[in-house]
């Protein structure tokens, strides 16, 4: 079949709908739902339902749009306050860990490349460009995966994973650049190479502070009349960020991420629509992205015994032996980092999307062997993701660094504008909660707390003093006392409740 505009719109209509089923059924059994999409979009390809799409170019374009939306909604949602402890391992992980299994992969990759006999012998660069593809963990898969299974993980590790996800592909993709330029030009200087690299992290990470702000300037002062619009301007600005930045010689991914950080973490008209707004907006990117990957893709050149033998080796050596050793050499300065929490920041090595986009530059350039590429780098994306992707829970579990899940749940769907700095709470009424008398005033509450409003059964009403509490009762609170709160749910003995703040 071939995409013509009359059927265009009902085939991608189509796989979008069986995607977000697929989806919910594999996370029942703890599949990782990018990989399923992948899987929808292989099924829909040459050696599926017959698709015939054969784009690198088109598939690079839809990649970079999908990233920049990906990349500033990952650094929207990412606060600050938690990422600022562990912001050096963050930063040493993103960079110096990229560059690190680069090294350490490409090595492995031409050696093996000249000792499997029938496999293609690879030269260094073009090793080290393989190696570089995949050096980056992926954003996309490490942001929907451990959101999605609202992973509490100690010592900050959650954090640490997103913040080096969501800034490490630059390091990836200049060193893929780099090496991409050795191949095509052999009089290309090193030093000038190097020091490109150098430019575009500094130049992207300042265009992201400054276009930042720039992003909540004009979104806090446009006084657009109808407020659907916003939504619209943000997603106008995110792009323009990246090109600006491109077109200064900066890195745009770095620049998208840093943006989102700023615009996410400081006050913003109608912050919490835009953030929902986005939230959902990267979902369907990632759709679209991991879609197209899958179309772009023919899996009958992927289970060959060229690119299947060599990609469970090479995947399996970046898993157990690349990524540990990246890790625990990158955070030998910071010792406060316990051991358990280093190995599972190992584990979590997910490569997804972003290699696989990336892999499609060598095709663009016509680099020899770049079909090759995409295909060893496809198969070990789907490797990655079925063995790491789907051992997140499990992995967390068995090293005991995972802590219990924190109640998150609104049950009265009320948000405070940001606006208003007071914390908002929900509790249930329990048996202890009414052991000094059922009513209202008769709960010891903190000062400055107000309850504002209880459902009972199907019914919601504004209380007073002495209004007669019930179990199951659900009641929402608005405090500025936050440590207080928490002293007197326990006091009550209430172990469910949520706190949300501003």
């Amino acid at each position: 079949m071939s995409l013509t505009a009359e059927n265009i719109l009902l085939v991608g209509s189509i796989l979008l709908f069986i995607s977000i089923f697929v989806s919910k059924a594999g996370a029942k059994i703890g599949v990782p739902a990018l990989l399923l999409f992948l899987g929808v979009g292989m099924l829909g390809g040459t050696d599926g339902f017959g698709i015939h799409f054969n784009n690198p170019g088109l598939t690079q374009f839809i990649g970079l749009m999908a990233l920049s939306i990906i990349l500033f909604s990952g650094g929207m949602d990412t606060r600050f306050s938690e990422i600022k402890p562990i912001m050096s391992e963050g930063v040493v992980l993103a960079t110096a860990g990229v560059l690190a299994t680069a090294l350490i992969t490409g090595v492995f990759i031409h050696y093996l490349s000249n000792a499997i006999g029938g496999f293609i012998s690879l030269g260094w660069i073009e090793s080290f460009l393989l190696a570089s593809v995949m050096s980056s963990t992926d954003s996309a898969s490490v942001f929907s995966i451990l959101r999605s299974k609202s992973m509490q993980l100690k010592h900050n590790a959650r954090p640490l994973l997103e913040l080096e996800s969501g800034s490490n592909d630059p390091m990836a993709y200049m060193l893929m650049i780099f090496f991409i330029s050795l191949l095509q030009a052999s009089e290309a200087s090193i030093a000038m190479s190097a020091l490109n690299v150098v430019i575009q992290l500094v130049v992207g990470f300042g265009g992201g502070i400054l276009l930042g702000n720039l992003t909540r300037f004009i979104i806090n002062h446009s006084k657009i009349g109808n407020e659907a619009l916003y939504p619209v301007l943000l997603f106008a600005l995110v792009f323009f960020i990246f090109t600006v930045t491109d077109l200064a010689h900066g890195n745009g991914y770095l620049a998208v991420y840093i943006a989102g950080l700023v615009v996410g973490n400081k006050p913003l008209l109608h912050k919490k629509n835009l953030m929902t707004f986005f939230d959902g907006f990267t979902w369907l990117w990632q759709l679209i992205m991991f879609l197209t990957l899958g179309l772009l893709v023919e899996p009958s050149q992927l289970f060959t015994i060229k690119v299947a033998g060599a990609g469970i080796l090479i995947g399996l050596f970046m898993i157990i032996v690349a990524r540990p050793i990246t890790v625990f050499l990158c955070l030998i300065p910071f010792r406060k980092l316990p051991f358990k929490t280093k190995l599972y920041v190992s584990w979590i090595g997910l490569r997804g999307a972003v290699p696989i986009i990336f892999a499609t530059y060598p095709l663009v350039a016509g680099v020899e062997n770049a079909g090759l590429f995409f295909n060893l780098v496809f198969f070990i994306t789907i490797l990655s993701l079925l063995t790491q992707g789907t051992t997140v829970t499990l992995m967390a579990k068995l090293l005991k660094i995972a802590e219990p899940e924190v109640q998150s749940s609104n049950m009265f769907g009320i948000e405070l504008p940001e606006e208003i700095k007071s914390a908002m709470s929900e509790f249930e009424v329990v048996p202890s909660v009414l052991s000094k008398g059922d009513l209202l005033m008769d709960i010891n509450l903190p000062d400055n707390t107000l309850v504002v409003m209880i459902k009972r059964d199907h019914r919601y009403f504004v209380p007073k003093g002495n209004t007669h509490l019930q179990l199951g009762d659900k009641l929402v609170l608005i405090s500025d006392n936050e440590a207080e709160l928490y002293k007197a749910y326990s006091e009550l003995g209430v172990q469910n409740y949520s706190v949300r703040k501003n």
